[in-house]
C-alpha cells in the first residue's frame, strides 16, 4: 500500500540508539581482549562465531553497508530500506523476524489441527555445564526429551504402529540470562496412525514423563562419560533430585494464535531490549526479567545485596554482560528448532509425496 494514501509511515529503527549497540560498540574489544584471562574458565573456549556475529550485528540497519531501493507503484514514492544482519541470538529486531517467520511456517504447513501441549524439560544445576562446555550435548538432550514423549504415549495406547509426534526448541538462557539449558516443546495431544487419523490421548500423569525423563538424561551423561553410576545412585535416592517436567500449558484444537504465541516463547531471543533498562554513567548494565512483581533498584555498590535473593533484576557490568549474552550464540549449523515423528521431515516428506 502506498504510504501516501495511509497515516503510517516507515521510520528507520536506528539500532545505534539501542542501550545493547552502544554496549557492543564501547566495550566489546575490551571484552574480547579480556576474554581467555577472566572468562574462559567459566564459559569456555573462545568460540570465533561470537566476533563474527557481533560484527554482523553492528552493520545491521546501517545503509552504508547496503540498502534496498523500495519504490511504490501507485504515487512513486521511494525509499532506502537498509540490509539486516540476520544473525540469531545476538540481534533482537533480526532474530524476532525469523521466530515470526517460523510461527507462520509452523502454523501453516507443519502442525495439525489437533490438540496441544506445551512440555517443559529441566535438568539440575549440577548438570548444566556441561552442555555450556559441549554444545552438541544440547541436541542429544532433545533428542532424550523426544524419547521420552515418544515412549510414554507409545506405551499408553500400546501400538507400536503409532506417531506421536514433538518440536523442539533448545534454550540455553533463563530469565537474567544465566547459562540454563533446558527444553521447550510443542506436543500432540495424541498419537497419529499412518493413515493420519489422530487418535487422542490425554490425562497422562506428569509424573509418569518425568521418570522416564530423568532415566534419559541420566544415561545420555553416563554415556558420555559425564557421571558415574555411583553418582546416578546417589541422585536417586534423592526427594528433589532437580529434574522437572510441566505439561500444564493446553491449547485446544483450531487455537492458531495460541499455538503461535508457544511458537513464539520457545524460539524467542535470549534477551530483551526492553529489558536492559539503561547503561549508568558509571558503566553498568541494569537488566531486568519478565517478572511482573515490582522490586526496587538498589543504589549501585551496595553491599548488602546478596546472591541468592530473589529477584526481578540484575546488575552487570557491560563485559560481565557481553560474557552472559554472547555465550547464548549457537555454532554455525546448530540447530534450535527440531522435528520429530509424526512432525520430522521425513514423514512430513513422505505425507507430501503420497499426497
Amino acid at each position: 500500500m502506498c504510504h501516501s494514501a495511509s497515516k503510517k509511515v516507515y521510520s528507520p529503527r536506528e539500532p545505534e540508539k539501542s542501550p545493547f549497540f552502544q554496549i557492543v560498540s564501547k566495550y566489546f574489544d575490551e571484552f574480547e581482549r579480556i576474554y581467555s584471562e577472566k572468562y574462559q574458565k567459566t564459559y569456555g573456549f573462545w568460540r570465533p562465531v561470537i566476533r563474527r556475529s557481533i560484527d554482523k550485528f553492528i552493520k545491521c540497519g546501517d545503509l552504508r553497508e547496503g540498502f534496498a531501493r523500495v519504490k511504490c507503484t501507485s504515487c512513486d514514492k521511494e525509499m532506502f530500506v537498509p540490509f539486516s544482519c540476520r544473525q540469531r541470538c545476538c540481534c533482537p529486531s533480526c532474530h524476532q523476524k525469523r521466530v515470526l517467520l517460523l510461527a507462520y511456517h509452523l502454523g501453516d504447513e507443519v502442525i495439525e489441527q489437533v490438540p496441544h501441549r506445551q512440555f517443559v524439560f529441566t535438568i539440575p544445576k549440577r548438570f548444566r555445564i556441561f552442555f555450556r562446555y559441549n554444545r552438541k550435548l544440547l541436541g542429544k538432550l532433545s533428542l532424550a526429551a523426544w524419547e521420552t514423549v515418544r515412549d510414554v504415549f507409545i506405551e499408553e495406547c500400546g501400538c507400536q504402529e503409532a506417531y506421536p509426534g514433538m518440536i523442539s526448541g533448545v534454550q540455553t538462557f533463563g530469565d537474567l540470562i544465566n547459562f540454563h539449558p533446558h527444553i521447550h516443546a510443542l506436543v500432540p495431544c495424541g498419537i497419529f496412525l499412518k493413515s493420519g487419523c489422530f487418535v487422542p490421548i490425554d490425562g497422562i500423569p506428569t509424573e509418569k514423563f518425568l521418570t522416564l525423563w530423568q532415566k534419559k538424561v541420566f544415561a545420555l551423561l553416563l554415556n558420555e562419560d559425564r557421571i558415574t553410576p555411583e553418582l546416578i545412585a546417589d541422585m536417586s535416592r534423592w526427594r528433589h533430585s532437580g529434574f522437572s517436567m510441566d505439561q500444564s500449558v493446553y491449547v485446544e484444537k483450531g487455537d492458531n494464535k495460541g499455538i503461535q504465541r508457544i511458537i513464539e516463547y520457545m524460539a524467542r531471543c535470549p534477551f530483551s531490549l526492553s529489558r536492559v533498562i539503561k547503561l549508568t554513567d558509571e558503566g553498568k548494565v541494569l537488566y531486568r526479567t519478565g517478572k511482573s512483581n515490582t522490586v526496587h533498584f538498589p543504589i549501585l555498590g551496595d553491599k548488602t545485596l546478596k546472591a541468592g535473593i530473589k529477584r526481578n533484576f540484575e546488575v552487570f557490568d557491560p563485559c560481565d554482560f557481553l560474557a552472559e549474552v554472547t555465550q547464548h550464540i549457537p555454532d554455525r549449523g546448530e540447530h534450535q528448532i527440531r522435528y520429530y515423528g509424526w512432525y520430522s521431515n521425513k514423514m512430513r516428506g513422505q505425507r507430501t509425496k503420497r499426497e
